[in-house]
Formats: C-alpha cells, sequence, structure tokens
C-alpha cells in the first residue's frame, strides 16, 4: 500500500456558506460572519474509511493541518513530518508536501479547495500523483474526487494514474462578478471511474444562448406569486433575471419574490431566514458544466439547512441540451448524506421551453 502525504487546509471553504465566494485572504472575515470550519470534518470522513485498509501509513502535518484529524479518526499509524504555524499559509502547504516527498511518500492527499490544489501542485509537480478531498467553494480543478467518501474509495483500489488540470479563479475578480481562470499545471492523479471529478467547462456558442433564453421564458411563466425563489450561480439562471428585468449577481445567489430581487448575493443566514419566512420557497439551480454538482461547489450558501427548509422535491434543476449532452451524470455533494440520498435515482432538467430531460443522479459505489 502507499505512503500518504496527508494534509489539511483548516479554513478552506470558510467563505462559501457566508457569501465570500471564496477564502483566500479572508478567513478572519468569514469567522467575523459567523463561518464554521468544514474541511476537518470532510476530511474525516475520508479518514474514518480508510483507517482499517492494513499497511497503509501517513505523513502528516502536526496540529490541525493534520495530525488532529488523524487522532480524531483513530489513526494511529503516521509521523509528524512538518509543524505549521498556528495560522497556516501557502507556504506552510508547500514545505509541508515537500517534506512529505523527502521522506518517501507515494501520493498526496489533501482536503481543501483550487487554492489549496495549486500550493500543492507548486510543490509536487508531476513527481508525485495529488488527489483532493474537496471542502472549498469552487472546485475547477480536476483533482478532486467528487466527495469525500470517493476520495477513500479512490484510494482503497484499484486505481489508475491519469492527467488532471490545476485550474484557479481570481477571487478577487469573482467576487466582483467576473469568472477569469488560470491553468496552473497539468498534475499526475490517482484516479477511478466515476469518483474523481473532471475540469469545469464553460458553454458559450450562440445555441447555448438561445437555449437558456427558453428555459428562462418557461421558468418565469411557471413562476408562482408570494412565492420566493432561490437563484443560484451562473448564466443559467441569470437569464432567468434577465427575462424578469432584474440583475442578478452571476457568480452568487439571489432571492426573488413576485419578479423583484428581495436579497442580493445573499448568505446562508439570510436564505435561512427568508426560507422560514416564506414556506413554499423553491430553489433553481443549474449543475456546473462537465463536472455535473448542482449542489456542495459554487454555492455553499444554498447548505444543507436551506435544503432543508425548502424541501428536496422543490429543487428545480436547468440546463442547457449542450451542457446535458457534456455532463454524463449529475452529482449532489451538500456536506449532509441526508439531504444528498434524499434525491431520487433521477432527476428532471428543464432544459427548453417546456422541455425537460431526466438524469441520472450519481451514488457512491
Amino acid at each position: 500500500m502507499p505512503v500518504i502525504g496527508f494534509l489539511v487546509n483548516p479554513v478552506a471553504g470558510m467563505g462559501g456558506s457566508v457569501g465570500l465566494k471564496g477564502t483566500d485572504g479572508k478567513a478572519n472575515e468569514a469567522r467575523l460572519l459567523g463561518a464554521v470550519p468544514r474541511a476537518k470534518n470532510r476530511a474525516g470522513i475520508t479518514l474514518a474509511l480508510l483507517k482499517n485498509i492494513p499497511d497503509l501509513t501517513f505523513l502528516s502535518s502536526g496540529g490541525e493541518m493534520g495530525k488532529a484529524v488523524l487522532e480524531q479518526c483513530g489513526i494511529s499509524r503516521y509521523r509528524v513530518v512538518y509543524a505549521a504555524r498556528s495560522e497556516s499559509t501557502a507556504e506552510d502547504t508547500q514545505e509541508a508536501v515537500r517534506a512529505f516527498i523527502a521522506q518517501g511518500a507515494d501520493l498526496i492527499l489533501f482536503c481543501g479547495g483550487d487554492g489549496t490544489a495549486r500550493d500543492v501542485f507548486a510543490a509536487a509537480g508531476r513527481e508525485v500523483p495529488i488527489l483532493g478531498i474537496p471542502a472549498g467553494v469552487k472546485m475547477y480543478s480536476a483533482v478532486f474526487a467528487v466527495d469525500p467518501a470517493a476520495a477513500a474509495g479512490v484510494l482503497a483500489g484499484p486505481y489508475g494514474i491519469t492527467d488532471g488540470e490545476v485550474v484557479d479563479v481570481d477571487e478577487t475578480a469573482y467576487r466582483a462578478g467576473t469568472l477569469a481562470t488560470r491553468l496552473y499545471g497539468i498534475a499526475r492523479v490517482p484516479a477511478r471511474a466515476g469518483m474523481t471529478q473532471p475540469a469545469k467547462q464553460v458553454f458559450e456558442e450562440a445555441d447555448e444562448e438561445r437555449a437558456k433564453e427558453e428555459i428562462a421564458r418557461f421558468i418565469v411563466e411557471v413562476m408562482l406569486p408570494d412565492t420566493i425563489y432561490i437563484l443560484g450561480a451562473g448564466t443559467t439562471t441569470e437569464a432567468i433575471a434577465r427575462r424578469l428585468g432584474i440583475k442578478k449577481t452571476l457568480l452568487g445567489v439571489d432571492a426573488v419574490l413576485d419578479g423583484k430581487i428581495v436579497a442580493a448575493d445573499a448568505d446562508e443566514k439570510t436564505l435561512l431566514s427568508l426560507t422560514g419566512k416564506y414556506p413554499g420557497a423553491r430553489i433553481i439551480v443549474s449543475p456546473i458544466g462537465a463536472q455535473g454538482f448542482i449542489l456542495g461547489r459554487g454555492s455553499q450558501q444554498i447548505s444543507p439547512a436551506v435544503v432543508q427548509n425548502v424541501g428536496v422535491s422543490q429543487v428545480i434543476v436547468i440546463a442547457t441540451p449542450h451542457k446535458l449532452r457534456e455532463t454524463p451524470e449529475l452529482y449532489v455533494d451538500s456536506g449532509d448524506p441526508k439531504i444528498d440520498t434524499g434525491f431520487d435515482a433521477s432527476v428532471q432538467v428543464i432544459s427548453g421551453y417546456r422541455i425537460a430531460q431526466r438524469k441520472k443522479i450519481h451514488r457512491a459505489l
């Protein structure tokens, strides 16, 4: 069995639920807004599934960057080879990865988002494979398992090695509503079919725009009065707002009531308040291109608690035919297994004016 270098970015994903669209340089602000760290719990799901595999050993960072999670999960077969600062930095991540490689790590398992993936790759390059446990806000890179349980499934093997893009988003531009991505390199990634995610794709063909307008025309036609509609991020939901004559937060979450914005770029707390005040709310989301996530990527403000308030049956999925052709399955990784498994084996996806397709929801093997 391989020797695994293991690290956690303790603040990864904290900015999602509070509407910061990322945590790079925003960890303290996220805490002040009430964000709760989630990376440790996400990593714990993976480790709990790996701890009984014989002969599996770990190299780790100290404290919250690794050791704390290993101990919490009852794993004793590890050595701490790097001592992080009290508040870990990108430099800590890179130094930890270099220490892992120097001590003979066969692969790097990390928990974080695209920023963490970028830092891990900066140190590992193509020397050793890397695999991410998804805990960030965006996760556009193709180096992540589809969820924490899938990360354990990959490492339990047998797995192959494939190439995966390491991509990150300019978070300053992202918060301002502009999607600007950069390819940092091609990593080697442990992979099993259905367990690792592809890189996000963006579709902007003329036919795509027409399809979005047709979807929007239908959605606006069937919108109910006195009902809150939560619009997830993206250009497909933006078309709905455009049809209503209102401005959508392109990369955020908005709440609409009777054709008007009642909460722009809303955080989880705001959405919980609105869905508590207005029973019968609806959530409208579109899957991330090629990756297929309808919950758990990009719109973490739509948290498990928000979905529970609304009800799984009131989650409306929309996508253009082109996007659906490029997306074999849909994924749900809300952070709450009860919510995720509450979806049926397939979901109806509105793909045009009074047109829908059924799409399979991926289930972990």
